[in-house]
């Protein structure tokens, strides 16, 4: 019955078929998700003797940092453990380690949305469980659930993603077996590519065994290229600068969207996912940057200028350049009047110069191979004078140069494979993470 199912012969009515393969995937989905946080639970409770604590005692720390920040600022016991409380020692903490830090050694380097998740995990922890310690798993649980839901929205995006290039592909005309269409073989390789990364090892070992957070900034690479992939660049930008705000290091991928559209010779495709990303991120970071009367003042009259001109005139796309424009603004008005960088500094810069080492732990790349070489960081492979100027290009930047490079040939690709209707433009989009880790210093063996 099977073998003259599949040479194509009808020997059950379409309906019927149609009733047993949806039934099969709602049971299999099941299963797997099922089976699948079954095996991340395992893994949680039987790592816990080889667990690297530093990293959550790290975490629970500062968001600790942060509501002790809130409650020396706090007028009065009531307000000091409240919500506010947290607020306000969020928006304050970054300011405080700055000041506080001897040559620049700041010991915090989490973007705003991370130390933001730690402070209200810390207060969930504190409130919920007062008694518990650093080793207690109520205090990590809640961290591994936040993993547990990046992937399996990371799972889901892969199965969008998959899905939206076989049914655009050329090559999904396979007339064998003659009952699957091109609709279902698009949502059986979506299913199976989802499939696998659900079930994918390294990434539950990092997110449960280690645990670590990089798992955070999957689903918003993967829905801002299946953004990308429909043409809604500013969207695309907006989920890129979301997630870098909880893990810097989707900013060395980044460029790859912004050359994806000038590739194309759709430059305003370019501008519209800078648009999106400025956006985000003068929304998330306003509050730092806009802290005086005046600012504030200063930006609604620039916000209602705005507004009127775009009232008055006709222009294609008009919230999205709207929206860039007032992004612009955010950070402008914020260098002019005081606002505070500290964010920046302490969230980003300070990471690149944390650890000053081409490679950390048993990391197996090219910048390795330079260290075994003799090589370091810092070393100085070009320098020029130019009047009171001085030039230098370290090592560290010229890594970062030769891999800025192989993304463009990332992006080349992708507009290759994507005027061709080929899937394989999904492995263009996958390419610049492993040269992230190929090519760079400072890789962690996490990565």
């Amino acid at each position: 019955m099977i073998a003259q199912s599949l040479l194509g012969r009808t020997i059950v009515s379409p309906r019927v078929r149609e009733i047993g393969l949806r039934i099969f995937a709602i049971l299999l989905i099941l299963t797997l998700f099922v089976g699948g946080v079954q095996l991340r639970r395992s893994i949680g409770e039987n790592t816990r003797h080889v667990r690297y604590q530093h990293d959550i005692i790290n975490a629970f720390y500062w968001g600790q940092e942060t509501l002790k920040e809130g409650r020396q600022l706090s007028p009065d016991n009531s307000s000091a453990n409240s919500w506010t409380g947290l607020f306000c020692g969020y928006l304050a903490l970054y300011d405080r380690v700055k000041d506080d830090a001897y040559e620049s050694d700041y010991g915090l380097d989490y973007p705003p949305l991370r130390l933001l998740t730690m402070a209200i995990w810390s207060k969930q922890v504190r409130d919920g469980y007062p008694w518990v310690d650093n080793e207690h798993p109520k205090l990590v649980n809640p961290l591994l659930k936040i993993n547990l839901i990046c992937e399996l929205i990371s799972a889901a995006a892969i199965f969008f993603l998959v899905q939206l290039c076989v049914r655009r592909s050329v090559h999904a005309h396979s007339t064998w077996p003659t009952w699957l269409s091109r609709e279902r073989r698009a949502s059986i390789c979506g299913l199976a590519a989802a499939s696998v990364a659900w079930l994918e090892p390294s990434m539950i070992l990092d997110a449960h065994g280690w645990p670590q957070w990089d798992v955070w900034i999957l689903p918003f690479y993967l829905f801002a290229a299946l953004a990308a992939l429909k043409n809604r660049w500013f969207w695309c930008g907006c989920l890129l600068a979301f997630g870098a705000m909880l893990k810097g290091q989707l900013l060395f991928v980044a460029p790859f969207f912004v050359l994806w559209p000038l590739w194309q010779k759709r430059w305003p495709g370019a501008l519209r996912v800078l648009a999106g990303f400025t956006a985000t991120a003068a929304l998330i970071v306003s509050p730092w940057l806009l802290r005086t009367p005046g600012a504030c003042i200063v930006f609604v009259a620039v916000a209602g200028a705005s507004f009127l001109i775009a009232l008055r005139y006709k222009l294609p796309d008009k919230a999205a350049w709207l929206a860039g424009i007032l992004g612009c603004a955010v950070f402008i008005i914020g260098a002019l009047t005081g606002g505070s960088f500290a964010w920046f500094e302490i969230g980003f810069l300070y990471g690149t110069k944390h650890y000053p080492y081409l490679f950390i732990s048993s990391c197996y790349n090219l910048a390795s191979l330079l260290a075994a070489a003799g090589w370091s960081l810092k070393d100085h492979l070009l320098s020029a004078h130019l009047g009171s100027v001085h030039f230098h290009l370290t090592l560290q930047w010229a890594l970062r140069l030769f891999f800025l490079g192989a993304v463009a040939l990332c992006v080349r690709g992708a507009a290759r494979y994507l005027r061709n209707r080929d899937p394989r433009v999904l492995i263009a989009i996958t390419a610049p993470w492993l040269l992230m880790f190929a090519l760079l210093g400072q890789m962690h063996e996490r990565y």
